[in-house]
């Protein structure tokens, strides 16, 4: 499979998947599952000799409605398939428009909404709703599932198939047209993309340190969250807002020799100026009502390293007063964490490691490799070329992918070399 069709597929993959799911019932998403890989099949069959259609993604989904059709005729249980669908489904004569009708472009966008709610189930574990996300609604196979979650195959197809049975066992998919249930569900799809969108930008991988395709698919996802009237909500925006900040850095994240490159190391000039005025966009459209979320707060620090021209312009001071609003919102070890990092920028690298020396749970960190490689840039910058050589080898012992790898050897080379740091 070429790398065109590759991506061709997996973006078509959730969309038809949630409308197949709509047609046969969410019990039967194996089924549903299964027609859209006969689709992707008939297409790699086919393509090599007629040539790739005008339209790739018209051809997929007209095959894939064309295969549903003989399933639903083949099995004659239309009405237990899709018992929300009832009269529409009992005769031929009402089942190919019904059918067609599903297949709307605007029915398939909340169709894929449906799904994402549906993958956010009270009853799941937050991994296990990320997981299905990436599974169903990304086209995801199950081994990258696992590499995306640092996880075994076997282990992800457990969780999967739980997943999948709690979803069959609550009956239906979710009702988007409810206001009510689509508000008390909605911090759970939020949560569930903004994870998605950070396991792209800073995740743990063994493939890479970035995983754009991640980055890509949760801000696909969220656009479609903002599109829908009950989704338009300011923690939406706010949320968009952070992924489009961050995704316009993800050019400068590996410089020309494909090396993860550092905020402050990083060329801003490859910065996407396209995606940092849409983050600027929506994050003013975020700010109507009283609701302040961590979403806010974090797109907020975003667009303050978006609006310095260099690491030296920064506004450190505001942003230590964001990471203090952030802690008392969603306070955590990395949140913690990464506020003494801004306090070490603005103050010097003394109060720095005071800030992560009172950090509470630090044991949390234990295994997180930049929690050890914070401590030895600013011993480093102390001038403590040991002290930060001995916290840099313990960050590389942690280490969870060969990128992560060359650039903490990077960082040793340089106490090797005893040279000063530049800010982290």
């Amino acid at each position: 499979m070429t790398d065109l069709h590759e991506h061709l597929f997996r973006r078509e993959a959730g969309r038809i998947v949630a409308t197949l799911t709509r047609i046969f019932g969410v019990e039967n998403l194996a089924l549903a599952e299964d027609v859209v890989q006969d689709a992707f099949c008939r297409a790699l069959e086919v393509w090599p000799f007629r040539g790739v259609p005008e339209n790739p993604s018209a051809w997929l989904m007209a095959t894939a409605k064309h295969r549903a059709l003989d399933v639903l005729r083949h099995e004659r249980t239309a009405r237990t398939l899709a018992p929300e669908l009832g009269r529409l489904l009992e005769s031929e004569e009402r089942l190919s428009p019904a059918v067609e009708e599903l297949f709307r472009a605007d029915a398939i966008k909340d169709d894929q909404l449906r799904m994402m709610f549906s993958c956010c189930h009270p009853g799941l574990p937050e991994a296990a709703q990320v997981g299905l996300m990436l599974h169903i609604l990304c086209g995801f196979s199950v081994d990258e599932v696992a590499a995306a979650f640092v996880s075994t195959h076997a282990g992800v197809e457990k969780r999967l198939t739980r997943a999948k049975k709690v979803l069959a066992e609550s009956g239906r998919l979710f009702e988007i047209a409810d206001a009510a249930d689509f508000a008390t569900r909605l911090p759970a799809v939020h949560r569930a993309l903004y994870l998605l969108f950070n396991e792209g930008y800073h995740g743990a991988s063994p493939e890479s340190a970035v995983r754009v395709e991640l980055c890509r698919e949760a801000l696909r996802l969220t656009a479609l969250l903002f599109e829908h009237p009950l989704g338009s909500t300011p923690a939406t925006y706010a949320l968009a807002a952070l992924m489009c900040l961050h995704a316009a850095r993800l050019p400068s994240r590996l410089d020309a020799a494909g090396h993860l490159s550092v905020l402050a190391d990083q060329d801003r000039s490859r910065w996407d100026p396209h995606l940092m005025a849409e983050g600027q966009r929506l994050l003013e459209r975020s700010a109507t009502g009283p609701q302040l979320t961590e979403y806010h707060v974090e797109a907020a620090i975003a667009a303050v390293h978006a609006s310095a021209p260099r690491v030296a312009d920064t506004n450190w001071t505001q942003i230590v007063s964001l990471y203090d609003t952030l802690m008392t919102i969603r306070p955590s070890p990395v949140v913690a964490l990464n506020r003494a990092i801004a306090v070490a920028q603005r103050d010097g690298p003394e109060r720095g490691l005071e800030e992560i020396g009172a950090i509470a749970d630090s044991h949390r960190l234990a295994a997180y490799p930049f929690y050890h490689a914070a401590l030895g840039e600013l011993e480093l910058r102390r001038g403590r070329i040991e002290a930060a050589r001995e916290h840099f080898r313990a960050a590389l012992g942690l280490a969870r992918n060969a990128m992560e790898r060359q650039f903490l050897e990077q960082r040793m080379e340089t106490c090797e070399g005893g040279k000063a740091s530049r800010p982290a």
